[in-house]
C-alpha cells in the first residue's frame, strides 16, 4: 500500500514538474511573440517611443517611457536624417548665440540667414519623403503658416511664413522666448521624428531582427528536437513522426512570417493552463469539419448516386437485384425479418389503417354497383315507384356494409391464424416469383430503368445538390455516443 503512495506521489511530483517547464517555455514563447510585435510596430509607432507622450486633444500627456530608439534605431537601420538633423542644430546653436551675444549680434544674425536658408531647402525638396512622412510634412508648413499669417490670408505660402519667422524684427516683435518655444513645442518635436533608413543588398529595408531573433529559435529548435526523441522512444515511432506531431512548433523556426507564432503561443498557453482554449478550440474544430463534411457529403451521395443511373443505363443493377432473389438467402440471426415485417404492416394495416378509411371503401365500392343499378332496365322506373324507390339504395348501402364487414372481420381472423399468416407469406414469396420472373421476361423492365434513372436525377438535383450546411453543423454538434446521436435525429 506504502509503494503505492509513494508511486502516486512520484507521479503528482513528476507532472507538477512537467507543468512548471511547461509554464517556463509558454513564457518564453509569449516573450518572443510580444518581441516580434514590438519589431512590426516599431516603424509605424517610432513617433511614440521618439516622444514617449500621448496626444489628447491640444494636450499632450507625457509618459514614464525609457527612450529606447537609440537602442532600436540600429537594429532597423535607422539613423538621424542629415538634413534635419542640421536644421534641428542650428536652432540649438541660435540659442545659445542669443544667450551668448544677443539678438542683435552678427553671430545671431547669421544663425537667422542660415535657418532661412534651410527652411527653403526644408520646403523644396521634402526630406520626409524618403520616410513616407510628407504628412509631417505639411503639418509643420501649416503650423508655421498660421503662426506667422492669419487664418484670413490663404495667398500666403509656408516658404515665406519661415522666411518672416527667423528674422530679428519678427522675434523681437513677436518675443524671442514664446516663439523659440513654440518651435520647441510644435515644429522642432515634428521634426526630430524625421529619419533615413538604410536599404540592404536585397532591396528591401534594413532589419537586423535576426540577431534578437536567432537565441530564441535555437532553442526551440533544440527543445523541439528533445521533444520529437522523447516522443519517438515512449510511442515508439518514427523521429520525422515524432516532430510532425508537434507541427506547430516548426513555426517558430520560420524566418519569415513571423505573426504566425501567435497559434503556437497560444497552443503553449493553454497547454500549460494559463489560459483556456476549449470552447474556441472546438468551434474552430466543429467549423472545420462541418465544411469537409458538407463537401465530402454531397460528393460521396453524387458518386452513388452517378454509379446507380450508369448501372440502370447499363441495365446490370436490375438483373443482379432480380438474379439475387433466387439467390441463397444467408439468415445471420435465425428470424424471418420480411415475415416479421409483413406481419407488422398487415396488423398496422388492418388495425388502425382500414377502420379509419372505412367510409372511403365503402363510398368506393357504392360506386360501380350504382353505375351497373343505373344501366339496368326498369331501375329507373323502380325508383319513381313510391314506398319502393328508397328500396334499392338500402339494399346496395345493406350489401356494401356488410360485404366490408365480413371482408374486415376475416382479415381480423386471418392475422390471429397462425396456417392463415403462413398462407398469406407463401402468397407474397410467389408473389414476388412471379412478379419477379415477368419483369424479367416482358419490356416494363426497361421502362422501370428508365424511370427509375429519372427518378436518382430528380433527387440528386432537389435534395444532395442542396445540401444545407446547418443540417451538416447538427450531426458535428451531436453527442459523440450512437444512441445520444440517434436520440437527438429523431
Amino acid at each position: 500500500m506504502l509503494r503505492v503512495d509513494d508511486r502516486e506521489r512520484q507521479t503528482v511530483a513528476a507532472n507538477q514538474r512537467n507543468l512548471w517547464y511547461e509554464r517556463i517555455m509558454a513564457l518564453i514563447a509569449a516573450a518572443n511573440l510580444g518581441l516580434v510585435a514590438f519589431d512590426m510596430t516599431y516603424v509605424p509607432w517610432r513617433n511614440f517611443w521618439l516622444q514617449r507622450s500621448v496626444q489628447v486633444a491640444s494636450w499632450r500627456i507625457p509618459l514614464p517611457l525609457p527612450d529606447i530608439t537609440p537602442l532600436y534605431d540600429p537594429i532597423k537601420g535607422i539613423e538621424p536624417h542629415r538634413d534635419t538633423q542640421k536644421y534641428v542644430k542650428t536652432v540649438q546653436q541660435l540659442e545659445t548665440d542669443l544667450q551668448q551675444f544677443g539678438i542683435d549680434s552678427p553671430q545671431v544674425a547669421q544663425q537667422l540667414e542660415t535657418l532661412r536658408q534651410r527652411s527653403v531647402e526644408m520646403v523644396d525638396t521634402n526630406p520626409f519623403s524618403a520616410a513616407n512622412k510628407s504628412g509631417t510634412l505639411e503639418k509643420i508648413k501649416n503650423r508655421m503658416r498660421d503662426r506667422v499669417f492669419t487664418k484670413d490670408n490663404p495667398e500666403a505660402s509656408s516658404r515665406k511664413a519661415f522666411e518672416q519667422f527667423w528674422t530679428a524684427d519678427y522675434l523681437k516683435q513677436k518675443g524671442v522666448q514664446p516663439e523659440l518655444k513654440f518651435f520647441k513645442d510644435d515644429i522642432q518635436q515634428l521634426i526630430e521624428t524625421n529619419y533615413y533608413r538604410s536599404i540592404g543588398e536585397n532591396g528591401e529595408p534594413t532589419s537586423l531582427f535576426f540577431v534578437l531573433d536567432t537565441p530564441f529559435v535555437a532553442l526551440f529548435a533544440f527543445e523541439l528536437l528533445c521533444r520529437s526523441f522523447l516522443i519517438s522512444r515512449r510511442s515508439r515511432i518514427k523521429w520525422i513522426d515524432a516532430i510532425l506531431w508537434r507541427w506547430y512548433d516548426l513555426i517558430f523556426l520560420m524566418p519569415f512570417w513571423r505573426f504566425l507564432r501567435i497559434f503556437p503561443v497560444m497552443i503553449r498557453l493553454d497547454q500549460a493552463k494559463l489560459i483556456r482554449l476549449d470552447r474556441l478550440r472546438d468551434q474552430a474544430t466543429q467549423g472545420f469539419v462541418s465544411n469537409i463534411a458538407g463537401e465530402l457529403t454531397q460528393a460521396v451521395l453524387n458518386e452513388s448516386l452517378g454509379q446507380v443511373q450508369v448501372a440502370l443505363k447499363q441495365g446490370g443493377l436490375a438483373k443482379q437485384l432480380l438474379s439475387a432473389i433466387d439467390k441463397p438467402y444467408k439468415d445471420l440471426n435465425e428470424k424471418d425479418e420480411l415475415q416479421e415485417l409483413v406481419s407488422q404492416t398487415l396488423k398496422l394495416t388492418v388495425y388502425q389503417v382500414l377502420p379509419k378509411i372505412k367510409p372511403d371503401i365503402e363510398a368506393l365500392l357504392r360506386h360501380p354497383i350504382e353505375a351497373v343499378l343505373e344501366q339496368t332496365p326498369g331501375y329507373g322506373i323502380l325508383k319513381s315507384v313510391p314506398f319502393v324507390g328508397n328500396v334499392p339504395n338500402q339494399v346496395n348501402q345493406q350489401l356494401i356494409t356488410t360485404a366490408t364487414e365480413g371482408a374486415y372481420q376475416a382479415l381480423i381472423v386471418a392475422l390471429e391464424d397462425k396456417v392463415a399468416a403462413e398462407l398469406v407469406s407463401q402468397l407474397i414469396r410467389n408473389f414476388g416469383k412471379v412478379l419477379v420472373q415477368e419483369l424479367q421476361s416482358g419490356k416494363s423492365l426497361d421502362e422501370i430503368q428508365t424511370l427509375l434513372n429519372e427518378l436518382v436525377e430528380e433527387v440528386r438535383v432537389n435534395y444532395v445538390d442542396k445540401i444545407a450546411q446547418n443540417e451538416v453543423e447538427v450531426i458535428v454538434n451531436s453527442p459523440r455516443s450512437p444512441k445520444q446521436l440517434g436520440s437527438r435525429l429523431q
